[in-house]
């Protein structure tokens, strides 16, 4: 469990929960969620203690789920969001190896890019002045924002580190916290929707050979089957952070300028982050169809070279039907026939067929049934 103090002046990692809520900014409480399970009770009491209020029950079981979708949903007292994070093979370090990280789906065989689209949820609980935070174990998420706090931050002599730097960025509020790490989350869908269009493309290229032999089926397969998930994914998240947008405009109108400006920004920051969710979730679709149609170009591709190969097959076919002809009217069993007392017949009969067959090879490759389709 890690405990931030952000306010305007800095931040500063506490060693414990507070057992009051200070006098100026938040109090940022991220745990992973083994440890929210085994310390549920010390957690409820240190927000009964900070903010006069617990998590309801409901809100609990949805924290503790390792397979709840993305989902949002509020009390009169504070806001629930639960999002959906990449669960990349670097991320889960301490995961034993033979182990899938938590609440992820079974990994998959084929390119790392597809094992990438694995997810587990990170639930975020936003009160006026508090923001408790549920982590797979050891989340890379929550600990590289937590290290772009404190990036440059000098020990403190007590708390922890505290950050002196003037002017530096930090979240002005528990909702402007959230969105910060989910717009972090989000970048992780834009990286991996680049991996994904290279990984397809190349297949693409493989498919659309005329010649290829070998194709992957079972990596195309699941290709298609993890952009359908990737898809459902980015859906609910949408949703979410959609449900949370139509929540700010109920919030009250603050009465100073500053609080006005602040909820402005806090509007701007989440349309920005469903945008970046609507561009994962259009080029999945466009990745979904660019695959389906590189299945039907290859399968065209295929019927086209066999109608090729058909096609010449006829025509040779063709060429030696009248050879054939003549070859079983000579050996048919009469006495008198022409040519076959003359000691010079058999040429007579050999040059007709070499000249019948020249002029119908020569007929075909003009008609061009000899000749391969360009492409």
């Amino acid at each position: 469990m890690r405990i931030f103090h952000i306010h305007s002046g800095g931040v500063h990692e506490l060693a414990a929960l507070p057992t009051q809520m200070p006098a100026q900014g938040f109090v940022w409480i991220a745990c992973a969620r083994p440890a929210f399970q085994s310390q549920l009770a010390e957690i409820q009491a240190s927000l009964q203690a900070l903010v006069g209020l617990q998590l309801v029950d409901l809100h609990v079981s949805d924290l503790l789920n390792a397979q709840l979708p993305s989902h949002y949903d509020y009390t009169s007292q504070y806001d629930l969001l639960v999002f959906r994070r990449l669960a990349t093979a670097n991320g889960d370090a301490a995961q034993p190896p033979a182990a899938a990280p938590e609440g992820a789906a079974p990994r998959r065989s084929g390119p790392p890019v597809l094992r990438r689209i694995d997810t587990s949820p990170v639930g975020f609980a936003v009160f006026d002045q508090l923001l408790l935070t549920v982590h797979p174990a050891d989340c890379a998420v929550r600990d590289a924002y937590a290290a772009r706090l404190l990036a440059s931050l000098p020990t403190g002599p007590s708390e922890g580190r505290s950050s002196p730097v003037p002017g530096a960025r930090v979240p002005t509020s528990p909702a402007d916290l959230m969105l910060r790490v989910v717009n972090l989350m989000v970048d992780g869908y834009l990286d991996l929707r680049r991996e994904l269009t290279r990984q397809l493309d190349h297949w693409q290229t493989e498919l659309l050979k005329p010649r290829a032999r070998y194709v992957n089926w079972t990596s195309l397969l699941e290709a298609r089957l993890s952009l359908h998930q990737l898809d459902e994914i980015c859906e609910d998240q949408r949703t979410a952070v959609q449900d949370w947008i139509d929540a700010l405009e109920t919030w009250a109108l603050p009465e100073t300028p500053a609080g006005l400006r602040e909820l402005d920004l806090l509007k701007v920051r989440s349309r920005d982050v469903l945008e970046h969710i609507e561009r994962v979730v259009h080029h999945v679709r466009r990745l979904e169809q660019s695959t389906e149609t590189a299945v039907q170009m290859h399968f065209s591709v295929q019927s086209n070279r066999t109608n090729d190969i058909m096609r010449t097959l006829t025509a040779l076919t063709a060429v030696f039907l009248p050879l054939n002809l003549i070859a079983g009217i000579f050996g048919m069993n009469f006495e008198f026939l022409p040519l076959i007392h003359k000691a010079d017949g058999f040429w007579w009969a050999l040059g007709s067929m070499g000249v019948i067959a020249l002029a119908l090879v020569a007929l075909f490759w003009r008609k061009q049934y000899l000749s391969r389709t360009r492409r």
